[in-house]
């Protein structure tokens, strides 16, 4: 409840530092704004960023200084980078990319067309395009595609005098803890960490100081194998190797916990039956189709589960049952599973964006009008597909009762209809209901929707059915 009440109050914060930024936007103060934005963490003002229109995005961007625009350019999400890859030139990203780590610069370069970033590359100084380029190489999700390409090494032969002399020389912005040892060809032979150069004399040679039992990693290990070695190993920072056991990089735990968060995510969305790049778009049909991807092959198998309850209206021999009655009964566990289904989607989307606390995701009356259209969209393909199935399967049983099975195909296209615009509904509301009343909306997202919408549904088929088939 404690960790709940800190997260309400840190968003408020939040809110209230959207307001001030607008105000001052509309009164085009921008000293005030400057100042402003310059005592703000480059996370927050990047939430602020995906928020406001591109003139506001413009404007923002004007007042703060290079560096840390470009931590905001890295921290926006997908879709607001998208939009500002198109507002900011191509010189002024180039000198933004110049003010980024090399892996994060790497990664933001990723989302563009090959061709906008060759651009962007050949603007750059020769030696950081070259290392961006490299790590572009490397497959995403592997080490390689994740690691930190400066790194701090010094020769087995050094001493501690040399191996701190090249500490202080090194321009590194990142905090480390041991300095890597290697031989004349490069290769890893250990580390030493940083309170034995402070504790041995000065003339101490480094190889004297290494630790063999150095654990490492190559740089095509997958970035999920790498979260699990910096869990079981509880590590702060490990050196990554080439296939010639070459020094090229490290990774840290603020890393890891990247690659943790996002694993996680594209779990909890796999799932849910929808896809983890969903919260990076904007776009209604795209969304609309994500969903129905995973929504197809659920109508599949519901469809034969269909069949199979049809057909054992004649093994049992239930002549005085309505065959309509039962053609109904079989399409039940269809209406609850795509319903429910299409409503657990909902809640997972809207619980994960409310548990990161994005500022999108806690403006109900946004979320509330992206879902409705995807709801729409997703109701209606439903609809008609299910429809379509209905239809197929019973067609043969239609000879006397033509105009009997026709409703029956109706009130099933409508009761999918209706079925899920309620199951997305709740799958809406409950998490911001849970929320306002203090309780963890992550309950909302399984049992409670998935149990509610499959009385819901049915009541809704069966009536339906009976009105229009009777």
């Amino acid at each position: 409840m404690s960790a709940l009440i800190m997260s309400i109050s840190m968003e408020d914060e939040q809110k209230n530092l959207l307001q001030q930024i607008q105000r001052l936007l509309e009164s085009e103060d921008m000293p005030a704004l400057r100042e402003l934005l310059s005592d703000q963490r480059n996370s927050d003002i990047a939430e602020i960023v995906e928020l406001v229109d591109n003139e506001q995005r413009r404007a923002i961007f004007d007042v703060m200084d290079k560096p840390m625009s470009a931590e905001v350019l890295e921290k926006v999400d997908e879709a607001t980078r998208d939009a500002l890859f198109d507002l900011l030139g191509s010189e002024e990203l180039s000198n933004l990319l110049l003010h980024l780590d090399p892996d994060d610069a790497a990664d933001v370069l990723s989302e563009l067309p090959e061709e906008k970033r060759e651009v962007l590359l050949d603007k750059m100084p020769p030696v950081e395009s070259a290392q961006i380029r490299k790590l572009m190489g490397y497959l995403e999700d592997s080490a390689g595609g994740i690691m930190d390409p400066i790194v701090i090494s010094v020769q087995e032969e050094a001493t501690v005098a040399e191996a701190v002399n090249k500490i202080r020389a090194a321009e590194i912005d990142e905090d480390f803890y041991s300095v890597y040892v290697v031989n004349k060809a490069g290769q890893f032979l250990g580390d030493v960490r940083v309170r034995l150069l402070l504790t041995r004399p000065e003339n101490t040679k480094i190889r004297d100081l290494i630790d063999p039992d150095t654990i490492y990693i190559h740089v095509d290990t997958d970035q999920e194998e790498v979260r699990n070695i910096f869990s079981k190993n509880d590590l702060i920072v490990v050196p990554v190797l080439d296939k010639n056991h070459r020094l090229v990089g490290r990774i840290t735990a603020d890393r890891v916990i990247e690659v943790a968060e996002e694993e996680a995510a594209e779990d909890l969305y796999t799932m849910a039956g929808t896809d983890p790049d969903e919260l990076e778009k904007f776009s209604a049909f795209h969304a609309a189709r994500v969903r129905m991807t995973w929504l197809l092959p659920c109508l599949i198998g519901t469809g034969i589960t269909a069949l199979v309850l049809m057909f054992f209206h004649q093994t049992f021999n239930l002549e005085g049952l309505s065959l309509v009655y039962t053609a109904a009964i079989a399409f039940v566990p269809m209406i609850a599973a795509i319903s429910g289904n299409a409503g657990l989607q909902t809640s997972a989307i809207v619980v994960s964006g409310l548990a990161t606390g994005h500022l999108a995701a806690l403006k109900f009356s946004q979320v509330f009008t992206r879902e409705v259209r995807i709801a729409l969209l997703v109701a209606l393909s439903c609809g008609v597909l299910g429809g379509v199935v209905c239809a197929f399967l019973v067609h043969t049983k239609a000879t006397e009762r033509t105009i009997e099975y026709g409703q029956l195909i109706f009130a099933f296209g409508m009761a999918m209809f209706s079925a899920i615009m309620v199951a997305t509904t709740l799958g809406l509301f409950l998490p911001f209901f849970f929320r306002k009343i203090g309780i963890d909306p992550a309950i909302s997202s399984g049992p409670l929707v998935t149990t509610a919408n499959d009385s819901i549904s049915v009541a809704i088929y069966m009536s339906l059915t009976l009105l229009l088939a009777s």
